[in-house]
C-alpha cells in the first residue's frame, strides 16, 4: 500500500483522536443493472458506484449498446488526461449539453480550435502570478464577510453553501469584472444556478441510443427563468464593463486589451461574455462548495481546528491573514487538499472519445464515453492510506503520487484557474476561521449529492460563534 502519510504530526499524535469519517453514499454490493443506474445516475452521480470500484481499476461496459470505459487506476488516468489527451478532449455530451444554455462556447465545455486558440489566453488571465493582485480583492471581500456574521444574532443558524457561494461571487465578479457584485446580485447568481442544477438532467439518454452529440436540454418554463437570471447578472456585469464602468486590470479588462492586440483571436462580444460567463461560474461555484466541505469537516474534527488556529496565531498573531501569508500557512492549505480530495468539487470527468483506441488492454469505440472519476481515484484503497478518513496531515508531508489525486482535472485541461481558486479558499478559510468558530447544527444529516458540481444536499446549516 503506497503511504501517503510519512509520519503523523505531532498534535495529531498526542492526541490519538477517533477519526472523522466523512458522509458518503453507501457502495452497492452488486453491480446496478442498466435501468437502475439510470434512474440512480439521475438522482446521484456518486451514487453509482460498487464496492470494488474503490480500487485501482479499470474496464468498460455497454449502456444502450453506448461503450462506457472506467479509467481509474493512475495507469489509465495518465494515459486518458496526459498522454492521449488529443483524443479525449471532448467533455461528454451530457456536460455540454448541460451547460451550453449558460457558458455558449467557453473555455470550459469548448474543444478544438476554439479550445486551443482560448486556452493559452485565459490561462495567462488568470495565471498564478496574477493572484497576488487578485489577493487584495479576496481579502477585502472576506473581511466585508466577517462583518457581516459579526452582526447575526449569536446561535442564529444560516446555510454555509449559499453564504460561500455569495462571498465567491463577489471576489469573482471584481477581479472579473472590476466592479461590486453586490448582495441582491450575488444571491440571484446563487439562488439561479442552485434552481438550474435541480432542473437539468443527469443523464442524456439520447447519447446512450446513438446520438454521438446527445440531445439538447429541454428548456422548460423554470429553466428558462433560471437562465435569464443568471444571464442577467452576468450580462449586465459584463456590458457596464465593455461602457467603462468596470475597474482597469480586472480580468475582463485584460481579455479586451488582448483581444485589441490580436483581432484575430476573436474574441467578439460574445466570445468575451461567454469566457468571462465561464470564469465566473466556475471560480465561484467550485471554491463555494470546497469552502462549505472544509466547514463541515473541520467542524467535526476539533483536533485539527486547534492545529489550524495555532498556525494562524504563530505566523499572523492578531492580525488578519493575508494573501502574503498563504505560503507559509500549510495547516490551512492541507485542510482545503484533504477537503478536495474526499469532495472533489467535479468528481466525475467524463470524456467522449474522438477515435477508435486501446486502453489498457481494452478496444475504445470511437464517441465511447471514457471517465476519470476523481470521487473514486481518491478514496482508493491501496492508493491512500485510511481513504475514507479526514487527514490533513497527509498533505504536510509528501504529495500524492502522479494521477492519483486530480481535483482540479490534469494534463492540458488542468483548471486554468487552480491556482486562483486554491489561493482564494486558503485565504478565506484561514480569515473565517481565525474570527469564527463553525459548527454544524447538531441533528444535520450530511449527504453529499452530484448533479453538475458536489454539494450536500439541501445546504449545510451552520452556526458562526466569534472567537473570544
Amino acid at each position: 500500500m503506497l503511504q501517503l502519510l510519512q509520519k503523523p504530526a505531532p498534535i495529531l499524535e498526542e492526541r490519538g483522536p477517533d477519526w472523522f469519517a466523512p458522509a458518503r453514499p453507501r457502495p452497492h454490493d452488486k453491480r446496478l443493472p442498466p435501468l437502475d443506474l439510470i434512474l440512480a445516475a439521475k438522482r446521484n452521480l456518486i451514487s453509482l458506484w460498487h464496492v470494488n470500484d474503490y480500487r485501482p481499476t479499470h474496464g468498460d461496459m455497454r449502456l444502450f449498446g453506448r461503450q462506457v470505459f472506467l479509467a481509474n487506476s493512475p495507469e489509465t488516468v495518465k494515459y486518458v488526461m496526459a498522454t492521449r489527451h488529443d483524443n479525449y478532449e471532448r467533455k461528454s455530451p451530457q456536460m455540454r449539453r448541460a451547460l451550453e444554455n449558460l457558458l455558449g462556447d467557453g473555455l470550459f465545455i469548448s474543444d478544438g480550435e476554439t479550445w486551443r486558440r482560448r486556452r493559452p489566453l485565459v490561462s495567462d488571465i488568470v495565471h498564478k502570478n496574477r493572484v497576488p493582485a487578485f489577493g487584495l480583492t479576496m481579502e477585502a471581500v472576506t473581511l466585508s464577510f466577517v462583518e457581516r456574521w459579526r452582526a447575526r444574532p449569536a446561535g442564529e443558524p444560516f446555510n454555509a453553501l449559499t453564504e460561500m457561494a455569495e462571498l465567491t461571487a463577489e471576489i469573482i465578479s471584481r477581479a472579473v469584472f472590476g466592479n461590486e457584485l453586490g448582495a441582491r446580485a450575488a444571491h440571484d447568481v446563487v439562488d439561479a444556478f442552485t434552481r438550474y442544477q435541480g432542473l437539468i438532467d443527469n443523464f442524456n439518454i439520447g447519447y446512450f441510443l446513438g446520438a454521438n452529440e446527445g440531445l439538447p436540454v429541454f428548456r422548460g418554463p423554470r429553466l428558462r427563468r433560471s437562465v435569464a437570471q443568471l444571464d442577467r447578472v452576468i450580462d449586465k456585469v459584463v456590458t457596464d464593463h465593455l461602457e467603462g464602468r468596470g475597474e482597469h486590470d480586472s480580468m475582463l479588462d485584460l481579455l479586451v486589451k488582448r483581444q485589441q492586440k490580436s483581432p484575430d483571436l476573436g474574441l467578439d462580444v460574445s466570445a468575451l461574455r461567454n469566457e468571462a460567463a465561464t470564469i465566473f461560474m466556475a471560480g465561484h461555484e467550485t471554491t463555494a462548495g470546497v469552502l462549505t466541505w472544509a466547514w463541515y469537516l473541520i467542524s467535526n474534527a476539533p483536533w485539527v481546528e486547534e492545529a489550524v488556529l495555532a498556525e494562524l496565531d504563530r505566523v499572523c498573531g492578531s492580525r488578519t491573514p493575508t494573501v502574503d501569508d498563504v505560503a507559509q500557512l500549510d495547516w490551512c492549505r492541507a485542510v482545503i487538499e484533504e477537503t478536495l480530495r474526499l469532495y472533489p468539487p467535479v468528481p466525475i470527468l467524463a470524456r467522449q472519445a474522438k477515435d477508435a483506441d486501446t486502453i489498457a488492454g481494452i478496444d475504445i469505440d470511437p464517441a465511447a464515453l471514457v471517465v476519470v472519476v476523481p470521487w473514486l481515484l481518491h478514496r482508493s484503497e491501496g492508493l491512500w492510506d485510511q481513504p475514507e478518513r479526514f487527514r490533513p496531515e497527509r498533505f504536510l508531508t509528501d504529495r500524492p503520487t502522479p494521477y492519483t489525486y486530480v481535483p482540479f482535472a490534469i494534463g492540458p485541461r488542468i483548471c486554468a484557474g487552480l491556482a486562483f481558486g486554491l489561493t482564494e479558499a486558503i485565504l478565506c478559510f484561514a480569515i473565517l476561521t481565525q474570527q469564527f468558530r463553525i459548527r454544524v447544527v447538531p441533528g444535520t444529516k450530511v449527504e453529499p449529492v452530484s448533479r453538475l458540481t458536489l454539494r450536500p444536499a439541501g445546504g449545510l446549516p451552520v452556526t458562526a460563534e466569534v472567537r473570544g
